[in-house]
């Protein structure tokens, strides 16, 4: 069997989505291209293969969840107590997303799950260029995975790199994708994916930019 996908998610709400988008954005705006970026997501595990789809959400979910997804809510905490909460919940292999790179494709989630199911392979990382990471997977939950992995840094990626291996595990990398953080990086996510949620959803907003 496939390892699972899970997506870590937070619903959509003005003033708690993406607000490094502002400005130039409103905080509705913010709100608004953080949900295209998960319903383009979340459409996009839907159309891979895998052992089966969980939303991890901290919120309330919306019209944007689609059918086929188990529902479970985020543990409190720092980011890496809700990374590895969520991967506890999972007795078996499963490869993990965020929210913030819309336009990844199902062979880039299969090729990822396929690495992960690979006799050998312990764990898989995806890097993002800014240092931080868009995918993690591990083949089975791993205590103290995360401890000591400052989150949200220029570091995270290397660091949480070094931090599998220190505990003895096979990792294969992923390959590096830009992640939407700031407002520079929308145009750029947005032309990778020109026919999606996101990219329709800034092509919108531009005129209130000029």
């Amino acid at each position: 069997m496939l390892p699972r996908l899970l997506v870590i998610a937070k619903a959509p709400v003005p003033g708690r989505s993406k607000t490094r988008l502002c400005p130039p954005c409103s905080a509705e705006q913010a709100a608004a291209l953080a949900e295209a970026a998960l319903a383009d997501t979340l459409d996009t595990v839907s159309r891979t293969d895998c052992g089966g789809r969980t939303i991890v959400l901290d919120g309330e979910p919306g019209d944007w969840l689609p059918q086929g997804f188990e529902l479970v809510g985020q543990a409190g905490g720092g980011l890496g107590d809700r990374l590895a909460a969520a991967f506890s919940g999972c007795p078996g292999p499963a490869l993990l997303i965020g929210m913030d790179t819309p336009q990844v494709s199902p062979e880039l989630l299969a090729d990822g799950l396929g690495r992960l199911a690979r006799p050998g392979t312990d764990a898989v990382l995806g890097p993002c260029e800014d240092g931080g990471y868009w995918a993690i997977g591990l083949s089975r939950p791993q205590p103290g995975a995360f401890d000591g992995v400052p989150m949200s840094t220029g570091r995270t990626g290397e660091v949480q790199l070094g931090r599998l291996r220190e505990l003895g595990l096979e990792v294969d990398l992923l390959d590096t994708l830009c992640d939407v953080d700031h407002f520079a990086d929308a145009a750029r996510v947005a032309a990778e994916r020109p026919g999606g949620r996101f990219a329709e959803a800034l092509r919108m907003m531009e005129p209130s930019f000029a």
